[in-house]
């Protein structure tokens, strides 16, 4: 379980991962993170005003900020190069060319890193 504030935490730790991508988050660029937590000692029972929760202390919590970098990174990565064209309202939007976007990568050594 994590506390709101850890939560909060992590998202940033998102937008870390976005920006690894290439994302400069500028101005008008709608990025924006939700956190929540599933577990279910955290959860707010109707009618019961005092609770007590354990949560994850703040020093176990690097290892969940690297994986969340991590996992965004790897999901803008596969919806980049997992998508298909679509067309829609008389405009086309082309798929990334996979195999051109690997010979980039190669001629740029991008793919080492």
């Amino acid at each position: 379980p994590l506390s709101d504030r850890n939560l909060e935490r992590v998202a940033r730790r998102a937008l870390l991962g976005l920006a690894r991508t290439g994302s400069s988050a500028s101005n008008g660029s709608g990025d924006y993170v939700i956190a929540f937590a599933t577990n279910p000692e955290v959860r707010r029972e109707q009618g019961k005003p005092i609770r007590q929760v354990s949560d994850l202390d703040n020093e176990a919590m690097s290892p969940i900020f690297q994986a969340v970098v991590e996992a965004t990174e790897e999901a803008i990565y596969n919806s980049l190069f997992r998508a298909t064209t679509v067309t829609g309202s008389g405009h086309t939007v082309t798929a990334l060319p996979i195999d051109s976007v690997k010979v980039l990568l190669q001629e740029y050594h991008a793919a080492d890193r």
